[in-house]
């Protein structure tokens, strides 16, 4: 009694439900599955039923996480309103040996099976031994992809796990983003180890659009300005020196940047922001930090594209293998050699 009352709180503690909890409604919730792969399946949950009331299962069955067949099921289930369904999901599914478990545990109550594999081979297996035992088996994925392949003019790659895989690299993209922008212009100067990419340069040197056109590409950028007479902040010097790259640019192409600007806030006397001789001085100071830190790679943004600037970044960094590992899939060896 003491096991199965243990096994009911640890089921509450994790669950998702098709619609609303109520009566009749079934959760899953996480549990191994067997010795040879504890993270394939969850199983059974549900709410009190009646006596006479009996959840018919349907079993899910996935080579990655089983969210598609699940959120397609729950689609479909909404046609069967107050129809009392328990699911048990099988994920992760990649061998004949874990296919015969699956049939196995179907057999009894000749459960309904509804998967979504991307294997021809594991699709085969499955579709024929429930044949074999007289179960119902719904392939969610196999005449898509056959369609697609007769469609587009080639065969699927049959690669499990690339959904999941786009959503981490999404996810990944994001965190960069909020990195970058928490990281822009020195406002923050604690975790920069974190940073994939530290840039530095005088105002108005293309930094911030420079950071966010790469923290879109994925790389946590942290960029800070540097100002003349000021000492670089003691944080620069504990970092990875190859990670930090220097901004450059011609002094006229600068002086005529800061000018537009001033214009653009309305300001027609800049004072020393855009004098000529201010912006020398300015470039001067940075070329001299740059000489006394030759770890540090120096680009010339004059009249250059961002993108333009990016690639070459992009190309170095990832020469020096300092390029963020779920990136690496983006750039071709065709980039490489530009």
């Amino acid at each position: 009694m003491a096991k199965k009352k243990k096994k009911s709180l640890k089921q509450k503690k994790k669950r998702s439900a098709i619609g609303a909890p109520k009566k009749g409604t079934v959760t899953v919730t996480l549990s191994p599955p067997d010795p040879t792969n504890p993270d394939s399946r969850e199983s059974v949950s549900r709410v009190q039923l009646s006596e006479t009331e009996k959840a018919d299962r349907i079993i899910i069955v996935s080579d990655g996480t089983g969210e598609t067949a699940f959120s397609t099921l729950k689609a479909a289930m909404v046609q069967f309103m107050g129809h009392p369904v328990s699911i048990t999901r099988y994920k992760n599914v990649r061998s004949k040996e874990q296919i015969e478990a699956v049939i196995e545990d179907a057999l009894h109550e000749k459960d309904l099976i509804v998967s979504t594999i991307v294997s021809p081979d594991l699709r085969l297996n499955l579709s024929t031994l429930a044949q074999q035992n007289s179960i119902i088996c719904v392939d969610l994925l196999g005449p898509l992809l056959v369609s697609l392949g007769q469609y587009l003019g080639y065969e699927p790659s049959g690669t499990a796990g690339l959904l999941r895989n786009m959503n981490e690299k999404y996810f990944q993209r994001i965190e960069a983003m909020e990195y970058t922008i928490a990281h822009d212009d020195g406002r923050d100067l604690t975790g920069l180890e974190k940073a994939d990419l530290v840039i530095l340069g005088i105002s108005r040197t293309s930094k911030t659009p420079l950071s966010m056109y790469l923290s879109h590409q994925g790389w946590k950028v942290a960029n800070i300005p540097l100002i003349k007479d000021f000492q670089i902040p003691e944080e620069i010097k504990k970092l990875d020196q190859r990670r930090i790259i220097a901004l450059t640019i011609d002094p006229e192409q600068l002086t005529e940047i800061r000018r537009a600007r001033l214009q653009r806030l309305g300001q027609r006397n800049g004072g020393e922001y855009a004098d000529p001789m201010v912006v020398d001085e300015e470039i001067e100071y940075a070329s001299q930090l740059f000489k006394k830190n030759r770890k540090w790679p120096v680009f010339n943004v004059t009249g250059k594209a961002l993108e333009e600037t990016a690639s070459e970044i992009i190309r170095l960094m990832t020469a020096r293998g300092l390029a963020p590992q779920h990136i690496l899939g983006n750039i071709s060896l065709k980039d490489l050699k530009k």
